[in-house]
C-alpha cells in the first residue's frame, strides 16, 4: 500500500521537497499554492500531496502524523481536478488516487512539473512574480524577479545578464580583458570560430554587445566581463568584490571597529578573478609542509588553492548583479567567509548535486568556455572533495532566501586534530557513530549546523542525516531550531555540560602567523593571535573552565590572564573560548570594579586598544 510507505516515510523524514501534507476537507489557497511550486520547481520532477493527514504535536519540532480523513472524498477530488484546469495560466493535470487507512480516506495527488514552455505557472487573477510560487524545501513561497528570470530562461528568452547597460559603449572596453581571452580561449580550444573575428563582432558573438540607437551598447555581461574599472564603479558604483581582513571571530570587534583592513577590486573578470584569488591566498595562514623527500620546508596556504578558485568564480558567476552591494570576502581569525548578493536558486536540500541553475548564463558560458567554470553545478562538490583532502573540516553552505545572501564558510582547522579527539572521548559512552562525532566538532568550532553540512560531513543522503541529527537532538546534544525549510542545529545542554564550546583556539605554533600585506597604501602585519605561548599555570586554569562557570572564578582568571601581559578583547575571547560579546560584557563590569584597565586609557576606542590588570586594585 503507497500510503503507508508515505506515511512511514513522513514519521521518520518529516515534510519535504517532494512530500506535504493537507487536511483536505476542502480546496482552498494553501492546497492549489503547493500545486503551483510543485509544478515550477526546476529539476525537482513534481510532487505529491497527501490529502486527509495531518500533523500532531505541533510543538514538537519532530512531530507525528496521523489520518484525519477526507469527509467528501469525491466531492475534493473533482473539486480539485477543476480548479487546476482552470485557476492557473495553464491547465495542470494532476493524478488523484483515494485509499484508505485508521478509518479515514485519503487522497494522494501526484502533481508533474509543468514543461519549460509553460513557466512559470501562476495563478491567473494574479500578477507576477507574486502569483507564482517556488518549492523550496518543505514550504512554497513566491516567486521573486530573480526567480520569474529563472523559469523564463527556460523558455530562452533574455536572461537579465543579457539586458543592455544604459551608456556602456566600446570605449568603455578594457583592450588587456580582451587579449586575455583571445590568449585563453586560444589555449582551450585552438579552433574556436570567434577567434578570427575581429573584438566587436566577437563580443557579440559572446552576447556582450547589441546594437543600439546610437551605435554598439555594452550588455551587463559585457561590462562585468570586459569592462574598465572606471566604467564599472561609474554604472555600477555597489558592484565590486570587497577583501575584508577582521581581527578576531566576530564582525563587529571591540568598540565598534569593524576591521582593521579592506581592498576594494574592480575590473573585468577575466582578470579580476585571478587577482582575488591571489590576494585572498597571500593573507591566508600558512601550515608547515615537508614534501616527501626534500629536506627544506614549504609554507603552503591553509586552504587549497582549487577551493579559493572555485569559490571565488562561484560567487562571482551565480551572484545577484540586480541588487547593489558588493560580493564580500571575509578573512577572520579561524575562517574565510564569502558572502554574496542573491540567494541559491538551487534548493539548499540540493546543494552539492549534479545540476546547475545559473542566474548569469551569459556569464557563466564565456567563464566555461576559458575553463575557469564548469557548468555542471558540481563547484560545490569539488570544493568539499579539495576539503576532505587537505583533512580539513568540511565547508558550510547556507542560502538565506528571506535576506537574499548566500554564504560559504571555509575553516582554517584541521579535522580531528588530538583536541578534538580527546574533546570526543567524554561521549564515548552514547554509541555515537564516527559521522555524528565529527558533527558534533563542526558544532563546537561554528556554532551549528544543518542538513547540507552533515551530509558533506557524513557522504549520506538527506534522509540519512535528518535521522542522525535527530538523534543527538533526543540525546540532549543539539538543539533544532526552525522549521523543516531552514532548520539548523546548536549546541544542546548535553554539549555544553561536556565542556567549553566555541571555536578552538589554533595552536600558537607560528603557523597562523602571516606575512605583511598592503592595502590601501599602507603595509599592515596581519596576525591572527600574536601571543607567545600560555604558561603551564594558566593552560591549567584554562581547561578548567566550564560554559557555566561561576563568575567570580571567570573574572579571577581573567586577572591572571591580564597580569600576563595586556590582551585584546578577541585574545581574550580565544583563551577563554568564548564569544566576543561576551567577553566584552565581561571586561566592561571589571573596568567599572577596578580590576582591569586599558593600555590606552586616553583613547578608549583605539583599534589597539588592550587590558592589563590594575596596577593599584580597589582595597
Amino acid at each position: 500500500m503507497r500510503l503507508r510507505e508515505l506515511l512511514d516515510q513522513l514519521r521518520s523524514l518529516d515534510e519535504n521537497s517532494r512530500l506535504e501534507v493537507k487536511r483536505g476537507s476542502q480546496v482552498g489557497d494553501s492546497i492549489l499554492q503547493t500545486i503551483c511550486a510543485f509544478a515550477n520547481e526546476p529539476g525537482l520532477g513534481g510532487g505529491t500531496i497527501l490529502l486527509g493527514v495531518e500533523r500532531t504535536d505541533e510543538g514538537m519540532l519532530f512531530p507525528d502524523y496521523s489520518v484525519c480523513g477526507v469527509p467528501d472524498p469525491d466531492k475534493v477530488q473533482a473539486d480539485l481536478v477543476t480548479q487546476c484546469r482552470n485557476v492557473f495560466s495553464t491547465p495542470l493535470s494532476v493524478t488523484v488516487t483515494a485509499e484508505q487507512a485508521d478509518g479515514g480516506a485519503v487522497l494522494i495527488v501526484d502533481v508533474p512539473e509543468a514543461s519549460p514552455a509553460s513557466k512559470p505557472v501562476h495563478f491567473a487573477r494574479k500578477p507576477l512574480p507574486g502569483g507564482a510560487f517556488r518549492r523550496l524545501g518543505s514550504a512554497d513561497v513566491k516567486c521573486t524577479e530573480d526567480d520569474i528570470a529563472l523559469l523564463f530562461q527556460q523558455r530562452r528568452t533574455t536572461p537579465f545578464d543579457a539586458t543592455l547597460v544604459e551608456g556602456a559603449t566600446m570605449e568603455d572596453v578594457e583592450p588587456d580583458a580582451i587579449a586575455l581571452y583571445r590568449t585563453t580561449r586560444q589555449a582551450t580550444n585552438p579552433a574556436a570560430e570567434e577567434l578570427r573575428m575581429g573584438d566587436l563582432d566577437l563580443l557579440r558573438a559572446l552576447r556582450c554587445v547589441e546594437n543600439g540607437p546610437g551605435g554598439p551598447i555594452l550588455t551587463l555581461a559585457g561590462l562585468l566581463l570586459f569592462g574598465r574599472a572606471a566604467a564599472q564603479r561609474r554604472l555600477l558604483p555597489m558592484i565590486r568584490l570587497d577583501y575584508v581582513r577582521v581581527p578576531g571571530r566576530d564582525w563587529v570587534p571591540e568598540n565598534g571597529e569593524r576591521f582593521t583592513s579592506t581592498l576594494d577590486m574592480r575590473g573585468p573578470l577575466v582578470t579580476l578573478l585571478g587577482r582575488a584569488q591571489a590576494a585572498i591566498l597571500d593573507d591566508l595562514p600558512r601550515a608547515f609542509h615537508l614534501p616527501e623527500g626534500k629536506m627544506q620546508r614549504e609554507d603552503k596556504p591553509r586552504l587549497p588553492t582549487r577551493v579559493i578558485r572555485e569559490a571565488v568564480v562561484n560567487a562571482l558567476m551565480h551572484r545577484s548583479y540586480r541588487s547593489q552591494q558588493p560580493t564580500q570576502v571575509i578573512r577572520f581569525a579561524n575562517r574565510l567567509e564569502i558572502r554574496n548578493p542573491g540567494y541559491s536558486l538551487k534548493a539548499p536540500e540540493r546543494l552539492g548535486e549534479p545540476g546547475s541553475e545559473p542566474r548569469n548564463p551569459t556569464i557563466a558560458a564565456v567563464l566555461h568556455e576559458l575553463n575557469f567554470a564548469e557548468t555542471k553545478g558540481t563547484g560545490i562538490r569539488i570544493m568539499q572533495t579539495e576539503m576532505r583532502r587537505a583533512g580539513l573540516t568540511p565547508a558550510g553552505f547556507e542560502s538565506d532566501r528571506e535576506a537574499d545572501a548566500f554564504t560559504a564558510t571555509f575553516l582554517f582547522h584541521h579535522f580531528l586534530e588530538e583536541e578534538d579527539v580527546a574533546w570526543l572521548a567524554r561521549f564515548r559512552s552514547l554509541g555515537l557513530t564516527d559521522e555524528m562525532l565529527k558533527a558534533l566538532v563542526v558544532v563546537r568550532e561554528r556554532g551549528r549546523i544543518n542538513n547540507v553540512i552533515y551530509r558533506d560531513i557524513a557522504q549520506c543522503h538527506a534522509t540519512d542525516a535528518t535521522r542522525d541529527l535527530r538523534r543527538l537532538c533526543e540525546l540532549g546534544l543539539l538543539l533544532a531550531e526552525g522549521n523543516t525549510t531552514g532548520r539548523i542545529y546548536r549546541p544542546g545542554p548535553g554539549m555544553m555540560a561536556g565542556g567549553a564550546v566555541g571555536p578552538a583556539v589554533p595552536a600558537d605554533d607560528g603557523s597562523m602567523h602571516d606575512k605583511a600585506a598592503t592595502m590601501h597604501g599602507k603595509a599592515v602585519t596581519m596576525q591572527d593571535n600574536g601571543l607567545p605561548p600560555v604558561p603551564e599555570e594558566l593552560r591549567t586554569l584554562l581547561d578548567l573552565l566550564g560554559r557555566r562557570t561561576d563568575p567570580g572564578i571567570l573574572h579571577a582568571v581573567v586577572e591572571k590572564l591580564c597580569a600576563w601581559q595586556p590582551l585584546s578583547v578577541g585574545q581574550l575571547a580565544d583563551l577563554l573560548g568564548r564569544t566576543e560579546t561576551y567577553t566584552r560584557t565581561v571586561i566592561g563590569a571589571m573596568v567599572k570594579e577596578g580590576r582591569l584597565e586599558r593600555t590606552r586609557a586616553d583613547v578608549p576606542r583605539h583599534p589597539d586598544q588592550a587590558y592589563r590588570t590594575a596596577r593599584q586594585p580597589p582595597a
